[in-house]
């Protein structure tokens, strides 16, 4: 099935021009014969999302981490579990 909005991509340069020319998107409607539910404001915004889907978002894992950042990571866990052992001992809980 082919999309609705084909034909307007067509006049695509033409659209730009009068928007540059100071016409609104209403009288560009008007101009082009164009109907539907905001046309030109839909294939503005369809353009921008082409435009910023040129840098991919990343998929998948993050990037691995460093030997030191883990025994780095692993020291700071250690002395949690130390500090709240601590704490737990002093009220009288274990």
């Amino acid at each position: 099935m082919a999309r609705k909005y084909q034909h307007i991509i067509e006049l695509l340069a033409q659209i730009k021009e009068m928007l540059v020319q100071g016409k609104t998107q209403r009288q560009v409607e008007d101009v082009l014969g164009l109907s539907g539910y905001r046309p030109v404001h839909e294939l503005l915004r369809r353009e921008r999302k082409k435009e910023q889907a040129g840098i991919p978002k990343q998929i998948g894992r993050k990037p691995a981490k460093t030997l030191a950042e883990y025994k780095y990571e692993n020291k700071r866990l250690k002395m949690e579990n130390e500090l709240l052992r601590d704490f737990l001992r002093s009220t009288g809980r274990k």
